[in-house]
């Protein structure tokens, strides 16, 4: 038997829609890198939206081809988000962050067609751009008094050559709309493709009351960078409830923030631990300078969150909120929010609750393994690797046949994080499958540092662990064994690493040592390592 309901395909043209037509009024606010502040409304958002993907279909862009986008946070990235698909194609983000050289081969790897870049990003560009014939390059101008290179098109101008009239295509629920690439922990990047559907539930998910509890009387600042991981679903889920936004552009600094959260009376925000460490440190030398929203709420996630660090923002009447996911999880999968039944509970309990990955989110399925695969029970004890599902977790990897271990036979995601998962739900990770580094939200491949230390004249063996950080939570640590009558110093190994490494992947120091602590099968015993240097940056 059939139902009677309407199969209307879910897609973020609903979600563009909707916004233009009930909340075309409502404020997006950008910081230029001048510091000055760009405002407009979703109306213009919405306009300006459509008349990129008119123009992007006038030159030539077909459905599924992928534009790529290399920019900050800010009004234009935003009318991206929304353009691009509505053109049926496939918007790529960039990650900033990334060396340049792991930049250019994800953008070939995904085959970019077009690239929209901030002019701000340009020199980033010119990095990697000969890695890549984009067929065109559109430079957005926060200056736009600057002269533009022949080999580039402005972004006004692209937007102004759009014709009036042109024919859509006809957008599936299942056609692809975003595209993400992990950092590449192990190995090169992974590409994730979204979905139109996966990108409308995601939102709808987000935007829960024991989620984002996300609705019209907000005023939403995503701090996460739109970059990377699709800014957590946040211009989605906003825009889709018609919350007010303050974007910060490339202005992360906790002044900055601070600033425009007292500006735009800011309800929610979503950054990695290391920002919001800073902002409490400026609310705690002088919070007289800013006034905030009462009951500020923040989703804190990429790392593990520090109690403290909940306990020193209630001081300010600011919520903490730490949240668990990936680019394979679109990226939210659980937050923690208090169950009702520990609202009598002692603090140290409910603290100790708020710091947890929090409970998984309605669609989202958990679970965690044993080595020998066995499902463990929810008993807050076991330890085993999570695996999830869902309608926006991500079934297989772009162009990549490598990836068996990433998925198991009966459908579920592995997700690398060890964790327990108490009787109610709550997940506490305990730590990562991988001897991975996760600095400033971002992760860094001890594998690959330790590739190519080892790959340097005179390194006999090298280590790279992570040890504790007061500002970035962790940060690598190399310790290096000297080849048997080589003479080396820290320089030398610094000049080589500097060369081929992003700066936030540098180790904080180079140890050497006489022998690294090996296993019964000669593995590095890096366990017993981090243990030795656990107070190494304090």
């Amino acid at each position: 038997m059939r139902s009677t309901m309407m199969d209307d395909s879910l897609n973020l043209n609903q979600i563009l829609r909707r916004a233009e037509t009930l909340h075309s009024d409502v404020s997006i606010t950008s910081r230029k890198p001048s510091g000055e502040l760009h405002e407009y409304r979703y109306g213009d958002m919405a306009k300006r939206a459509r008349r990129l993907s008119r123009a992007l279909i006038a030159a030539g862009i077909n459905p599924g081809d992928r534009v790529a986008t290399l920019m900050w946070n800010h009004y234009a990235h935003l009318e991206a988000y929304f353009g691009i698909p509505a053109a049926g194609g496939v918007l790529h983000t960039l990650n900033l962050r990334l060396h340049a050289d792991d930049i250019g081969w994800i953008a070939k790897h995904a085959e970019d067609r077009f690239l929209i870049v901030d002019d701000v990003l340009l020199p980033l560009l010119n990095d990697f751009k000969d890695q890549i014939d984009f067929e065109k390059i559109i430079v957005f101008h926060f200056d736009d008094t600057q002269p533009l290179s022949n080999e580039y098109e402005s972004y006004e101008s692209f937007l102004n050559s759009a014709p009036e009239a042109v024919e859509y295509p006809d957008v599936a629920e299942t056609d692809a709309c975003g595209m993400c690439y992990t950092s590449g922990t192990t190995g090169r990047p992974k590409g994730v493709v979204y979905s139109q559907r996966s990108s409308v539930l995601h939102a709808m998910g987000f935007a829960l009351p024991d989620a984002g509890n996300l609705s019209m009387r907000d005023s939403v600042m995503p701090v996460v960078p739109m970059f990377h991981a699709m800014a957590w679903g946040l211009p989605y889920a906003a825009t889709m409830v018609g919350a007010k936004q303050a974007l910060p552009g490339m202005q992360l600094d906790a002044l900055n923030l601070l600033d425009l959260a007292d500006r735009c009376n800011v309800s929610f925000a979503a950054g990695v631990p290391t920002i919001w460490m800073r902002v409490v440190e400026e609310l705690e030398q002088d919070a007289s300078r800013w006034t905030l929203r009462s009951g500020l709420r923040l989703f804190v996630g990429g790392s593990a969150t520090p109690t403290a660090l909940i306990r020193r923002l209630d001081q300010f009447d600011i919520d903490l909120q730490a949240v668990w996911g990936m680019t394979e999880t679109s990226p939210i999968g659980s937050v923690s929010q208090l169950r009702p039944e520990l609202d009598n509970s002692d603090d140290e309990t409910r603290y100790a609750h708020r710091a947890k990955a929090g409970l998984p989110l309605p669609l989202v399925d958990i679970r965690h393994v044993n080595d020998e695969g066995e499902v463990l029970p929810w008993d807050g004890k076991s330890v085993g690797e999570l695996q999830c599902r869902g309608p926006w977790i991500t079934g297989a990897y772009y162009l990549r046949d490598d990836t068996g271990s990433d998925f198991t036979d009966d459908g579920w995601f592995v997700t690398g994080d060890v964790v327990t998962i108490a009787s109610n739900g709550y997940i506490s990770i305990t730590d990562r499958a991988k001897d991975l580094i996760k600095s400033g939200g971002e992760w860094i491949s001890s594998v690959e540092l330790e590739n190519a230390l080892m790959g340097i004249e005179g390194v006999a063996e090298a280590a790279v662990i992570s040890v504790p950080h007061p500002k970035w939570m962790e940060r690598p640590l190399a310790l290096v064994v000297t080849a048997d009558g080589a003479t080396l110093a820290k320089q030398d190994l610094a000049k080589e690493i500097e060369s081929r490494f992003a700066k936030w992947w540098l180790p904080e120091d180079y140890v050497f040592i006489d022998e690294i602590p090996k296993t019964s099968t000669g593995k590095f015993m890096k366990r017993a390592l981090r243990e030795q240097y656990a107070d190494y940056c304090e």
